[in-house]
């Protein structure tokens, strides 16, 4: 039984994976040891309780054997390479990393390199891909009776003023965006970036270059073109993808937070199908039955490889010409489309 270790005790760490950890481990307790927390912030180990914690990664490391842990990394994408090889070097092995993985290509590769030197089996968050909706989804558009799927629409908006002004996420192509990519990659698979759009965060008079909402359009090597939209100033949260096929649609809507895990299906014009489906839950429990059997590597690392390559092209299309991006204070507001379920 291997214990697991939960790195950043933020939002992601305890807001989301220790829960998913409590839910995982009544549903199948002999697949989970004890949990540690690890924190530099005192008050975010205080916070804590049911858990031992720990200050940093090394004293982690001495309250329990590395070797038989899954490290639960879930600290902003801009550090991660350094925090993977301090705990490669402390002796762990097996990771549960938070997207995006790396923030571009050149980090990827590090981290590659990085995992190929040590052995690293890094399983990293994409829960979509296991939620019961999107494998409805991917049997539905399978089965033919729609005729060829032609086009995919992912809407992911949420108001996220207060974190977008911290430090973390360097755009608003790395906040939701590799969700929906994994999902349109899984269902249409690999494509190529035919367009980008990025947008400034304003608030109370302040300018966050680049973290207002982010846009791409793909085409897909058989033909599909995905359109992929995250309005981070939105007034409602929308979490809906909608797959157009030669004769007919079906429409998904995932749940909209940890507070209600509901999905909802609808197909064609019917009558929307509502069931339970706690994606992230479900994928702890496969990525630590996945490491305690010892099956290979875990892949979703290739998988967001792909979703940084093309988030990095994203970028790179929207940036300036005749500017760094680090100076760039302006950038074109995205059309934010209305939920259809609010009306016109």
């Amino acid at each position: 039984m291997l214990h697991t270790l939960v790195v950043g005790l933020g939002r992601a760490g305890a807001g989301l994976h220790l829960r998913a950890l409590a839910k995982a481990r009544d549903a199948d307790g002999d697949l989970f040891g004890p949990v540690l927390g690890c924190d530099p912030d005192p008050a975010a180990r205080a916070a804590q309780r049911g858990i031992t914690t720990a200050a940093s990664l090394r004293e982690a490391a001495e309250l329990a054997d590395p070797a038989e842990a899954v490290v639960h990394l879930c600290t902003p994408p801009a550090d991660r390479y350094r925090q993977l090889t301090e705990l490669a070097g402390l002796g762990y092995r097996r990771f549960v990393v938070e997207k995006p993985v790396a923030v571009d290509l050149a980090e990827y590769s590090r981290i590659a390199a990085l995992r190929a030197r040590f052995g690293l089996d890094i399983a990293v968050v994409a829960h979509w891909l296991d939620s019961e909706l999107v494998e409805r989804m991917t049997r539905l558009a399978a089965d033919g009776v729609r005729g060829p799927l032609r086009a995919i629409t992912f809407d992911q908006h949420k108001p996220r003023f207060q974190r977008s002004r911290g430090p973390g996420h360097p755009t608003a192509f790395d906040v939701e965006l590799p969700h929906s990519l994994g999902v349109v990659l899984r269902l249409a698979g690999p494509a190529e970036l035919v367009d980008a759009e990025c947008a400034d965060l304003r608030c109370g008079g302040q300018v966050v270059p680049r973290m207002g909402g982010a846009r791409m359009v793909l085409r897909h090597r058989g033909g599909v073109v995905s359109e992929l939209r995250s309005d981070l100033t939105a007034p409602v949260r929308q979490r809906q993808v909608r797959l157009e096929f030669e004769h007919g649609r079906i429409t998904g809507h995932f749940p909209l937070s940890e507070h209600d895990h509901h999905a909802q299906l609808v197909v064609d014009d019917g009558l929307p199908e509502v069931f339970a489906d706690d994606a992230l839950t479900r994928f702890v429990r496969r990525a630590h039955r996945h490491f305690a059997t010892g099956g290979g590597a875990h892949g979703t690392f290739e998988l967001h490889g792909e979703v940084v390559e093309l988030t990095g092209a994203a970028k790179q299309h929207c940036r300036p010409v005749d500017r760094p991006v680090r100076e760039v204070h302006r950038a074109p507001a995205l059309r934010r489309p209305v939920p259809e379920r609010y009306g016109a």
